[in-house]
């Protein structure tokens, strides 16, 4: 006795045979590459020889002395007596990152945001951005002047001492540096990369290196998403099958005509976005993150309303905003974090009347 395949199962499976093939193949070459760029995985980790890790830097340390201990959570982390780096403190919350400088010895932040620099160094301000490249350090920090030109740039800053052009500052124990690009294995033997970040981080015989990750007590709100924290290897497989999907997706569908439109009998006012998305920050408990957040996008939006180049000054933009509209901005773009969840819709209504304002 046979058994025999319907027609209409025989024409599905011959249909989707090749989107099923390229999309086996897709996801096990993504699987395949993940697992050979496994050293790649963990930016700025100690135990990372690809890149963007930080073996190369971590093993010197040890070379010389220095007791480095990787921390990936704050839960019962004392940095006391010892050099403290933390390498994403924009994921760590305010009350984490007061705790832990205050009994560390010295601390080094990497590209902090203004909301972490008025927790742990007032002292300090973002003043814009810097393209990264090789800086003289043009200061007398004693890590700095001995160090010589280095890679620096990202993210400038303003205080009373700052070397390489703004790209590192320094307010009493804590040092605060625009990029993370001098710590990775691939820009260590640049210039005098190696000579700086051994200073900075050689300063104490313990350094507790501090990487934020996923299920840390100590992130803003409590938890970080993953996507935040996923090793760029998975990322880039899952990306690849995304693609591969996509693709797949455009091949085999039916060709339809143009879409029709029509017209909708409702607006949305981008006042009601702005507040949707300060309502969702709040939902997670991150006002003062969430004022940062909504602050930088309007900053962002206006400079170039205004005729100013993306890495204009605080007070470059004050003055151009105060211009056009006539009344004071210095306290709405660049002041305190809002007290409360109203003032933080306040906040957000008052930056999309400014932008209109501008805009007219």
């Amino acid at each position: 006795m046979s058994t025999s395949v319907s027609p209409d199962a025989a024409r599905i499976w011959r249909a989707a045979r090749a989107p099923l093939v390229i999309a086996v193949a897709v996801l096990v070459t993504a699987v395949v590459l993940t697992l050979a760029n496994s050293d790649d995985a963990g930016e700025l980790d100690t135990g990372s020889a690809g890149e963007n890790g930080s073996r190369a830097v971590a093993t010197l340390l040890t070379e010389q002395g220095v007791r480095v201990e990787p921390a990936h959570s704050s839960d019962g982390l004392d940095p006391s007596g010892a050099t403290l780096l933390v390498t994403r403190p924009e994921l760590v919350s305010v009350g984490t990152l007061r705790r832990l400088t205050e009994s560390a010895d010295s601390v080094v932040l990497l590209a902090p945001s203004q909301t972490t620099l008025d927790a742990v160094a007032r002292e300090l301000a973002d003043a814009g951005t810097l393209p990264e490249q090789v800086r003289e350090p043009g200061c007398a920090v004693p890590a700095a002047t001995a160090a010589g030109a280095a890679t620096l740039g990202g993210v400038r800053y303003a205080a009373t001492v700052t070397c390489y052009d703004g790209a590192l500052a320094t307010a009493g124990p804590v040092t605060v540096l625009g990029t993370s690009t001098p710590f990775t294995n691939a820009a260590l033997d640049d210039e005098g990369n190696a000579a700086l970040t051994l200073r900075l981080l050689g300063e104490h015989e313990r350094l507790v290196w501090y990487l934020p990750s996923a299920g840390d007590p100590g992130l803003r709100g409590g938890t970080e998403s993953l996507t935040d924290l996923l090793p760029d290897a998975w990322v880039f497989g899952a990306v690849q099958v995304a693609v591969a999907a996509v693709l797949v997706a455009l091949w085999r569908a039916r060709r339809l005509g143009p879409v029709v439109t029509e017209p909708l009998p409702v607006a949305v006012r981008a006042a009601e976005t702005v507040e949707g998305r300060a309502r969702l920050y709040r939902g997670a408990g991150a006002t003062d993150h969430a004022a940062d957040a909504l602050r930088r996008a309007s900053i962002d939006r206006l400079r170039p309303a205004l005729g100013l180049p993306a890495d204009a000054e605080p007070d470059a933009v004050v003055a151009a905003v105060e211009a056009r509209t006539g009344r004071p901005a210095r306290a709405l773009l660049y002041g305190p974090p809002p007290a409360g969840d109203a003032a933080l819709v306040r906040l957000a209504n008052d930056l999309d009347a400014l932008e209109n304002e501008v805009r007219l």
